[in-house]
C-alpha cells in the first residue's frame, strides 16, 4: 500500500473509531436519562427519519405508552417530556447508522480503485461483521425493557457495550500500524504479557461498570474509600444461591467495580516503576506515561461520580475515561508487540 493510500485507509479507520467513541459516549448519556427506550421499534431505513409533525409525534409517544417504562415510571409524562428522551435515543441510533455508512461507502471506493489487498479486504469485512453485530445486540438489549422490564437487562447492556469496545480496540489496532513504521517498535516479550493481562482486567472493569450502570449500583454506598463506613460491606453475601451476588447484588457488584479500579492502579504504577530506566524507545515511554495519566484520570473520575451520587456530566466523563484507558492500553500493546504480529 503506498504511503497516500496509507493515509485514506488511516483516516477512514480512524473517523471509524471517533464515531464508535461518541456512539458509546451517547450511549452512556442515553442511559443516564432513561431514553434507552423512547423508541420502540427498530427500522433501519425509515427509523433514520424522526417524526416531522405532530401526528407522528402523538404515534411514537402512543407507543411508548404500551411499555412497562411509561406505565410504571414516566405515567406522568407528558409530549414534551417525550421529545426530550427520544432525542438521545434517536441521536444514538443515527450515529449508529452513520457508523455503517462512513465503513461501508470509502471501502467500496477502495474496493473499486483496488487499493485494499487480500489481507484488508478481510480485515474490513471482519469490522463489518463486528459492525453488523454490534448493531444487532443494541436492539436485542433494547427488547429486554420492552415487555416486562422498566429498564433494559444489565446483561445485554454489558454484552452490547463490550461489544462497541471491541470493535473499537480492533479498529484502532488495524489502523496503527499504517500510522507508524515498524522500525519505531521495539518489542519487550515481558511488558507485552504484562499489558495482556493489563487488558484483560480492563475489560473485566468494563463490563463491571456496565453491571453498576445498568443496576444503578453507584447511586448506593456514595462514600469513599469506606462504603458507609464499612471496608467490605456486610450485604455483599445477601442473594441466594450465592454466585448471583457477583452479578445481581447491588453492594457487590460495586464493590467488585471498586476493588478492580484499585487493582487496575496498582497494576498501571507496577508497569511504570518497571520501564522506568529501561532502555524504551521515545513511543514507549510516552505509551506508558499515557497509561498512567489515564489510569489517574479515571480513578478520579470514578471517585467523584460515585460522591456526588452519579451525576449525568460527570458518569458520562466517567466513560470517556475508560474509553481512554482503554485505548492506552492497546497503544501500548502495539509498540511493545513484534512487528509480526501486526501488518500494514
Amino acid at each position: 500500500m503506498t504511503n497516500p493510500d496509507k493515509k485514506k485507509v488511516t483516516l477512514w479507520l480512524l473517523s471509524g473509531c471517533l464515531l464508535i467513541f461518541l456512539m458509546v459516549v451517547i450511549g452512556g448519556i442515553t442511559r443516564l436519562t432513561g431514553s434507552g427506550l423512547s423508541i420502540t421499534e427498530w427500522n433501519v431505513v425509515m427509523g433514520a427519519i424522526p417524526p416531522m409533525n405532530q401526528t407522528e409525534w402523538q404515534e411514537a409517544f402512543d407507543k411508548y405508552k404500551q411499555i412497562p417504562q411509561y406505565q410504571k415510571l414516566n405515567y406522568d409524562f407528558e409530549l414534551s417530556d417525550f421529545k426530550q428522551i427520544f432525542f438521545w435515543e434517536y441521536l444514538h441510533r443515527l450515529i449508529g447508522r452513520m457508523i455503517g455508512v462512513v465503513f461501508l461507502l470509502p471501502f467500496l471506493y477502495f474496493l473499486w480503485k483496488k487499493k485494499l489487498d487480500e489481507q484488508w479486504i478481510r480485515k474490513s469485512l471482519f469490522l463489518f461483521a463486528l459492525g453488523g453485530l454490534q448493531g444487532f445486540l443494541g436492539w436485542y438489549m433494547v427488547k429486554s425493557g420492552l415487555t416486562e422490564r422498566t429498564s433494559v437487562s444489565h446483561y445485554r447492556l454489558a454484552i452490547h457495550l463490550l461489544a462497541a469496545f471491541i470493535t473499537f480496540g480492533f479498529t484502532l489496532w488495524f489502523a496503527l500500524p499504517l500510522m507508524f513504521e515498524k522500525k519505531e517498535m521495539n518489542p519487550d516479550k515481558k511488558t507485552f504479557s504484562f499489558l495482556r493481562i493489563l487488558l484483560g482486567i480492563v475489560i473485566i472493569q468494563l463490563v463491571y461498570g456496565a453491571f453498576t450502570a445498568g443496576l444503578h449500583a453507584g447511586r448506593i454506598a456514595n462514600t469513599f474509600p469506606t462504603m458507609d463506613g464499612e471496608w467490605i460491606p456486610s450485604g455483599i453475601n445477601a442473594l441466594s444461591p450465592g454466585y448471583l451476588n457477583l452479578f445481581e447484588n447491588l453492594l457487590t457488584v460495586q464493590f467488585i467495580h471498586r476493588m478492580i479500579a484499585y487493582t487496575i492502579v496498582v497494576l498501571v504504577f507496577i508497569l511504570w516503576w518497571r520501564n522506568r530506566k529501561e532502555n524504551l524507545s521515545s513511543n514507549q515511554k510516552r505509551a506508558i506515561r499515557i497509561c498512567l495519566l489515564a489510569v489517574c484520570f479515571q480513578f478520579l473520575l470514578g471517585v467523584f461520580t460515585l460522591i456526588y451520587h452519579v451525576p449525568v456530566a460527570l458518569a458520562a466523563l466517567h466513560q470517556v475515561g475508560g474509553f481512554f484507558l482503554f485505548s492506552s492500553v492497546i497503544i501500548a500493546l502495539f509498540f511493545f508487540s513484534k512487528p509480526a504480529l501486526v501488518s500494514d
